[in-house]
């Protein structure tokens, strides 16, 4: 078998998905670029080539069952085993002025779809690939969460945490809390996962607003799915160091 790390990353067609998969690219990983779209998978997974990246795509859809298991049985036919998956697909549900979701007046179909994409498809994933992952002799999964995640942070009145986001800030607290539930399950397995925050990146998903280009962004997952064997597992981290939950 090839000693070629092999790296998912989902909704890597563009934006920090993207960046993170060239990132692994350029450390020497096999990239397999997950994303629902045909036509911006296979762009996506051109350009990589084009840098001279090891990379293929995949049909990745992680609110369907089927497409989430076809994906995996692809990925063992071609590679057989898979060294990191990162979970970095995402959605924000439909947002009022300033980004704002007001709790008192929120859709609960917004929030089921939101929860959908950004909870329940990051375990219907992890969960399809595992017995890949275990094939590997140093299994990594990034779950990429972000700032707005941490309860601390929002229950302080002097930090400045941005706008009310009913919908998308708990479903990333969720997907922070599972992915502690699975560091504990994992514990003594060799397998490290850990959610990482990319910051305000200028990105569509943020309409181009934001300081932070989306291969800064993509950083602090690269450095997630290449730590050594005695790295951190169940935290949550940005560039400067771990977040308060």
């Amino acid at each position: 078998m090839s000693e070629t790390r092999t790296a998912l990353v989902t909704g890597a067609n563009k934006g920090i998905g993207y960046e993170i998969a060239a990132g692994l690219g350029a450390l020497g990983h096999r990239v397999v670029v997950g994303a629902r779209d045909d036509i911006r998978r296979e762009t996506a997974v051109e350009k990589l080539r084009a840098a001279g990246v090891d990379a293929y795509g995949v049909p990745l859809d992680v609110t369907g069952d089927q497409s989430v298991s076809e994906a995996a049985r692809l990925i063992e036919r071609r590679a057989g085993v898979l060294d990191v998956l990162v979970n970095n697909a995402g959605i924000s549900g439909p947002m009022g002025p300033d980004w704002t979701q007001d709790p008192s007046a929120l859709d609960l179909d917004v929030v089921r779809a939101v929860v959908d994409t950004n909870v329940l498809g990051v375990i219907r994933v992890t969960n399809a690939m595992l017995p890949l992952l275990r094939r590997s002799p140093a299994p990594r999964i990034v779950n990429v969460s972000s700032g707005v995640a941490s309860l601390a942070r929002q229950a302080d009145p002097d930090i400045e945490i941005g706008p009310v986001m009913a919908a998308y800030a708990p479903s990333k607290s969720f997907l922070n809390a599972v992915t502690v539930q699975y560091a504990r399950q994992f514990a003594g397995t060799g397998i490290l996962i850990n959610a990482a925050c990319p910051g305000l990146v200028a990105t569509d998903f943020t309409g181009f607003f934001g300081s932070r280009t989306p291969e800064q962004g993509a950083a602090t997952a690269i450095r997630l799915a290449t730590l050594p064997d005695d790295g951190p597992t169940g935290s949550f981290f940005e560039d400067e160091g771990v977040i308060p939950w």
